[in-house]
């Protein structure tokens, strides 16, 4: 159905005996979105993308994915998606087009079709090198958007990229993401996740996990919003802090929020009656400038419950 949602999950639960990895979450993707999905290590961001790949059957909870379920069977998800996860998958010491080939024999793609997707995706990642090149021969990021090529040989409607960016170069990972760009305009729905707040910025809607449990999703506008309906400062000390200060000022009457952010601090006001309180006196010690929160104090705040 045209209206269905690319992914929905509704009260997911993935257990491991006595071990809750995934806790009741529910949300939907939106065809065509890149949607980034955020957490600590550990948070059941991983354990949540085997679901729904295909890989692990859910404890308990509905799991729809490009409109199949697992009641269509674990094939009806994989043959839907494409998964690239956060370690490089391909074969080092083969040629680029000896690990197109075999992936395509493994999708048991037709070899017309698979010609005809190999073309189009090199060119799509504007791979110049020849699919006589060896995988060892190429950089961390062209190595990653080949993965991605092989990832959508068999023309998926959804792409699940588990830290595709990891050890990549900073340039490497602004050209990886303007072919996430290319691909989402190309009607596909992109699942990501990722520990570089600067990526999540880049997403339609993020989704937050913490210990197993989604506590957020929004759009990174509205969960700045939404978690820091207080003013929010930057802090630039005039005299470095000592780290007795610095946990002094996280427990201060004045502040609802105070982190490092590089070598300074930025911080969320308790309320208008502290502030106006404090502020003198503050003053003294700190350069201060009222400032927009940033998607990381969102994290930290949120997922790591700084709050």
């Amino acid at each position: 159905m045209s209206g269905e949602p690319a992914v929905s999950a509704r009260e997911l639960v993935v257990r491991y005996g006595d071990f809750t990895a995934v806790d009741r979450i529910s949300f939907s993707v939106r065809r065509g979105e890149i949607f980034g999905f955020l957490g600590a290590n550990g948070a059941g961001k991983t354990t949540t993308i085997r679901v729904l790949t295909g890989l692990l059957p859910p404890t308990s909870g509905l799991v729809r994915v490009a409109g199949a379920g697992y009641e269509n069977g674990e094939r009806a998800i994989k043959e839907k998606v494409g998964y690239m996860s956060q370690k490089f998958t391909l074969y080092n010491d083969l040629t680029v087009g000896e690990n197109l080939d075999f992936i395509a024999s493994l999708r048991k793609l037709e070899p017309a079709l698979y010609a005809r997707r190999r073309g189009e995706l090199l060119e799509l990642i504007s791979f110049k090198k020849g699919l006589d090149a060896t995988v060892q021969e190429l950089s961390g990021g062209t190595k990653q958007q080949v993965s991605l090529a092989a990832a959508m040989l068999h023309d998926p409607e959804i792409v699940f990229l588990d830290e595709p960016t990891a050890g990549v170069t900073p340039a490497g990972r602004d050209r990886f993401w303007r072919l996430i760009r290319r691909v989402a305009d190309a009607g596909k729905t992109v699942f990501v996740t990722t520990h570089y707040m600067d990526e999540a910025e880049q997403c339609g809607r993020v989704g937050l996990m913490r210990d197993g449990r989604l506590v957020a999703v929004d759009s990174p506008a509205g969960l700045k919003k939404a978690v820091f309906p207080e003013p929010v400062y930057e802090f630039d000390p005039v005299v470095p802090l000592s780290f007795s200060e610095l946990s002094s000022f996280r427990a201060h009457e004045a502040f609802s929020f105070f982190e490092s952010y590089g070598p300074r601090f930025h911080a969320a006001a308790a309320s208008a009656e502290a502030w106006a309180a404090w502020a003198p006196r503050l003053e003294r010690q700190f350069r201060i400038r009222p400032i927009a929160p940033s998607l990381e104090d969102v994290f930290i705040r949120v997922v790591e419950g700084r709050r």
